[in-house]
């Protein structure tokens, strides 16, 4: 064969390897978008229960959590040699990426293959959403910033008025403080403060959820508390248990948990600084070891939460506390966090409670702040989309001791994801900021944190010496920063929430 017939046939070589590699590429791509299909289709029930407004954004969150169910990263890689989207940051408009990279490899495009959210319409339905939960905000590069009252705020009209004129948007009222006559008053307050600066907020109520604590038996102890050295052997039981005498014995402030928790299951006290394991159960006792401790002293005292991450546990979200709370938010408050929340069950209860209650529009806020939650959250964000609209809060103080504080950053990031597959506007919440808060001087790594806080749409801040210091400075950061986000570029591996979203039997 003479030397340009061996060229010419090279090249047919390699154009059909070519040809063929485009046409593998297309057939995975399509065996994926099948098993979408599929996964819509079998769910059509569910997606008759849902508000209209909320259907579109159903089928692009099935999408996304068939896609992030497999191993996708040879894919992706791919795909970005080609020079095609590699469905990285493709959260919020899965099903008309899928098309369009289906497209670019040669499929004819069918009208009804177009009828997914694009990425502008999808930018436009979070923003949509966002403006029904938290109001109208004057800066676009700016997350919405909720600011926590505390009972000082009820007399002193000034502080609210310096709070909107610096950029607060929302008022947070902790159910878990003071009492309505005091709530009556920051509202008020609020209320006077926007009239006056004609600057709109809104009243977000947290219900305070049932608060799992220490209880302690006699003055002397609850004044010191027990103190303990990793190696110890202690108890914890119900309230009615810490008659016991001779023992190390720890009450815990809700009863008949200690039956539902399981050998190797691991208690957290105060905060997580203090970690056991439980060796056993006796009755209605539980025998736990001291395997971590992370603070100077050594004590477990009294009133302080206790966590229990791996266990599963029966217990009800909504406790009699916060349903003689709910009248009164349903009168007064604009948007409800629903705390501890841990299944849909959980909040279809408080969406037919609201709904009996309702005298004008109270939306709920998830606070995500447990493992079941997390393991949870698809079908806690299809059940919230029965309601026209609906937010999610990352209350990362409980959520970091109940998934372990070196999983944080990872679990957050899945949230975030999630979330904006179902087009639900996220609260960034807990301790943002909050050395400058304190002291007037952030940390490093807080900067950088508040800087990552701008992926979500409302930012949670607590009230502190400095709070509008604190403001001002996620201002700046977020009119720094806002610009890069959108650079990442992801690879998928699969992700646990959408595996065990699609394994379970439920919706």
């Amino acid at each position: 064969m003479l030397p340009e017939a061996e060229n010419i046939q090279l090249e047919k070589d390699e154009l059909k390897i070519e040809v063929d590699g485009l046409a593998e590429l297309r057939h995975t791509l399509e065996s994926i978008e099948t098993k979408m299909i599929e996964a819509v289709r079998s769910r059509s029930d569910v997606m008759q229960k849902l508000d209209t407004a909320q259907r579109m954004s159903f089928v692009n969150l099935l999408y996304y959590i068939i896609l992030r169910s497999e191993d996708i990263r040879d894919l992706q890689n791919r795909l970005h040699v080609l020079g095609l989207s590699s469905l990285a940051s493709s959260e919020s408009h899965t099903q008309s990426q899928m098309t369009a990279i289906l497209q670019r490899l040669g499929r004819f495009s069918r009208p009804a293959e177009r009828s997914g959210f694009t990425y502008q319409n999808a930018v436009k339905d979070i923003s949509q959403k966002s403006k029904s939960l938290f109001g109208v905000k004057t800066a676009e590069a700016v997350p919405y910033i909720m600011v926590t009252l505390d009972t000082s705020f009820a007399d002193d009209p000034n502080l609210v008025r310096e709070l909107l004129l610096s950029g607060m948007n929302v008022a947070r009222i902790n159910c878990a403080h003071d009492e309505e006559a005091v709530w009556s008053k920051m509202i008020d307050n609020v209320h006077r403060a926007s009239e006056a600066t004609r600057l709109p907020c809104r009243i977000y109520m947290d219900l305070a959820g049932p608060k799992i604590r220490t209880v302690l038996s006699g003055k002397k102890t609850k004044r010191k508390g027990i103190e303990i050295k990793e190696g110890d052997s202690i108890y914890l039981t119900d309230v009615a248990g810490l008659d016991s005498a001779g023992e190390t014995i720890i009450g815990c402030s809700i009863d008949g948990l200690i039956p539902q928790l399981k050998k190797g299951e691991r208690v957290m006290f105060d905060d997580g600084t203090i970690e056991c394991s439980i060796e056993h159960i006796e009755g209605n006792k539980a025998l736990l070891t001291v395997i971590r401790i992370s603070r100077p002293k050594p004590f477990i005292k009294d009133e302080k939460g206790i966590n229990f991450p791996d266990s599963t546990l029966t217990l009800s979200s909504v406790t009699d506390f916060d349903m003689a709370c709910l009248p009164f938010i349903s009168r007064h408050a604009d948007l409800v966090g629903y705390s501890f929340v841990r299944s849909a069950h959980d909040l279809e209860n408080l969406q037919d409670v609201l709904a009996h209650l309702r005298k004008k529009d109270v939306f709920i806020i998830l606070k995500i702040e447990t493992q079941a939650a997390v393991k949870n959250l698809p079908a806690l964000l299809i059940q919230g989309m029965r309601d026209k609209v609906f937010g999610v809060m990352i209350a990362r103080g409980d959520l970091a001791i109940e998934v372990g504080f070196e999983r944080m950053s990872e679990v957050q990031e899945e949230i975030l994801w999630i979330c904006e597959a179902a087009h639900v506007p996220v609260i960034w919440a807990t301790q943002v900021l909050e050395s400058l808060n304190k002291s007037g001087l952030a940390t490093r790594s807080e900067i950088t944190d508040a800087s990552y806080a701008g992926a979500a749409e409302c930012i949670m801040i607590n009230k502190g010496e400095h709070t509008i210091r604190v403001i001002e400075t996620l201002k700046d950061i977020s009119n720094r920063s806002g610009s890069h986000h959108i650079k990442k570029r992801y690879t998928f591996r699969p992700l646990s929430i959408a595996k065990d979203y699609l394994s379970s039997s439920g919706s």
